[in-house]
């Protein structure tokens, strides 16, 4: 008897950690939603504190919103189609990258995202009260890293019935996001998902160079 509970208590234990990483990422993303509305609404913690503005970078130094930022969203609609992105592309590349490898180029497309936001706002837009959240940036890297890996993966785009290929959905995504928000006046972080894409780009590249037989395979089996 002893050892069946010493067996459902490690099973519990490891509950979280049996999940893949595109699960747990998109646990985290949902929990610190539910956790930030509560305090923001509450008025217990500010805004301020928790996204990526770089006003509050260059002047006060608050480098945790780099991070807290990535796992913020600005509503139900825009967590919604940040985590139903993830779970199709995210499931994806893990199982191609591995664990790993998936999780640190997650992060980093994220944090480059954040940091290119900054850099563009201050040389570029003269804008520093503009403030940036959500997962898009870390996406956009993950999309990058497919373009060369699997380039011909068909895909489709908000509600376009026809698939695209995703080394023209990529960058197509990028021009009509501009677009919406040139045109419908729509607070969209482009030079965050450009940031993000960037890295993934980079990545893809090394990977590419480093792996060429690999890539070649998953390359023809996404054909």
């Amino acid at each position: 008897m002893n050892n069946f509970y010493e067996f459902a208590a490690k099973r519990k234990k490891r509950f979280f950690l049996d999940w893949s990483v595109t699960w747990q990422l998109v646990f985290v993303n949902v929990l610190f939603f539910i956790v930030t509305e509560i305090l923001i609404l509450t008025n217990l913690v500010p805004i301020d504190y928790l996204a990526l503005k770089p006003k509050l970078i260059l002047e006060k130094y608050y480098l945790w919103t780099f991070v807290t930022s990535m796992f913020m969203h600005s509503g139900i609609f825009h967590l919604f189609v940040n985590m139903i992105s993830l779970l199709f592309i995210g499931n994806l590349l893990e199982k191609i990258l591995g664990k790993r490898r998936y999780f640190w180029i997650y992060l980093l497309s994220g944090l480059f995202a954040g940091i290119f936001f900054v850099l563009s706002s201050l040389i570029f837009s003269g804008d520093y009260s503009l403030f940036a959240v959500g997962a898009s940036g870390a996406l956009f890297g993950l999309i990058g890293v497919l373009i060369f890996l699997t380039p011909n993966l068909p895909v489709y785009i908000f509600f376009i019935p026809i698939p695209i290929k995703i080394k023209y959905a990529a960058p197509g995504l990028l021009v009509l996001l501009w677009l919406i928000s040139l045109f419908g006046n729509v607070p969209i972080g482009n030079t965050a998902h450009l940031g993000g894409l960037l890295i993934g780009v980079i990545y893809g590249l090394i990977l590419r160079y480093k792996f060429p037989k690999k890539v070649k395979y998953i390359n023809q089996k996404f054909s």
